[in-house]
């Protein structure tokens, strides 16, 4: 269903009250981000599939379409959103996943849910409509809104529809586990890079690597042969339950961290327990008790050469990302006062300066 007009009117008359929106759909999302306080604006019924041409691998949809029922439709001809966006509650919808920027397993194979991004439509922060964008890739002048609008959360402007580009799903996935050492499995992951083998996932869990494997079923007979294994899966369970944090590792109440960090980087010096994804380059992390200070974790993770987000749980009024370099800070604050000058969108749900 189609309420665009009505969500204007409604962001319209919120701007001229001054008034802090907080924009919500499926609200499977909300432990992410800062806190804020607005009047909620819903789009979870501005759903539906605008156009979906399988034979161009290109779907439109409306930013409140439930993830699921999105994914249902895709598979009925066989394809996928190839960056794997998690499901936490069913009530997921497209429109969040893409403010939240979140992709799964296959992001470091694949790609991630911005570079799939093909076009969109909004309201800016001045209510007015904005289509940025089309149905192909091509290359672009200056900033791409479109995928800008990826990882935003909210706070450039209100999506209301989107582009994205699909893939055909593989034949096969076979799932490769191996028992080995955490230095070694690191080492032996990122090795895999030069041999082109088709790993489209890959995971460090409980002393055990993870390496999926997509493609021809003849195919990776033939890889599987090369890859010494303590055994072989063919049900997609664990990767599910990873993109989706249904592992025993996420029930926790302690700050569920996530690292950035170059995909080699071996173990850093923190005390807690850790779950390597994206050949290293994803790290979760739960701290052994209350005793190492954010402060520490952040600086920990500084000198790594990454980054780190307080990804659930724990204190949400202060910043839950790491703070900008002056630069970006300052491209930041630019590019806000140029698509959301007033400051009514998600205030302050990105960084505070935002």
């Amino acid at each position: 269903m189609d309420i665009s007009h009505d969500l204007q009117n409604r962001l319209s008359l919120a701007l001229e009250n001054n008034q802090p929106v907080a924009i919500a759909a499926g609200q499977s999302k909300d432990f992410y981000g800062r806190e804020i306080c607005g009047e909620k604006l819903s789009v979870s019924a501005h759903a539906g599939v605008i156009d979906y041409d399988f034979r161009e691998l290109v779907v439109t949809v409306r930013s409140g379409t439930s993830l699921i029922e999105l994914q249902k439709v895709l598979s009925e001809s066989n394809q996928m959103l190839p960056f794997e966006p998690p499901v936490y509650s069913g009530m997921d919808t497209i429109g969040g996943v893409l403010a939240c920027g979140f992709s799964g397993p296959g992001r470091a194979y694949y790609g991630s849910a911005r570079d799939f991004v093909l076009g969109c439509t909004l309201l800016n922060g001045k209510a007015e409509q904005l289509k940025f964008g089309g149905r192909v890739m091509k290359n672009v002048a200056g900033y791409d809104v479109s995928r800008l609008m990826t990882g935003a959360m909210g706070t450039l402007g209100l999506l209301l529809d989107v582009s994205l580009k699909v893939l055909p799903k593989p034949e096969t996935e076979k799932t490769l586990v191996i028992e080995k050492p955490l230095n070694d499995s690191i080492e032996f992951i990122n090795s895999l890079e030069t041999q082109r083998l088709p790993v489209t996932a890959s995971a460090y869990h409980e002393n055990r690597l993870y390496l999926r494997l997509s493609g021809l079923e003849s195919t990776l007979d033939h890889y599987l042969k090369k890859l010494q294994s303590d055994s072989v899966e063919t049900d997609s369970h664990f990767w599910q339950q990873l993109k989706d944090q249904q592992l025993d590792f996420f029930k926790t109440d302690k700050t569920l961290w996530r690292f950035s960090l170059p995909p080699s980087t071996l173990p850093l010096d923190l005390k807690g327990s850790t779950l390597y994804e994206w050949r290293g380059a994803q790290r979760w992390f739960i701290a052994e008790d209350n005793e190492i200070s954010t402060e520490e974790i952040l600086s920990v993770v500084k000198r790594a050469g990454g980054h780190a987000t307080q990804f659930k749980n724990g204190d949400r009024q202060g910043e839950v990302f790491t703070t900008l370099p002056d630069v970006l800070k300052k491209y930041h604050i630019k590019l806000n006062q140029a698509m959301e000058p007033y400051g009514n969108l998600n205030p302050g749900r990105l960084f505070s300066l935002l």
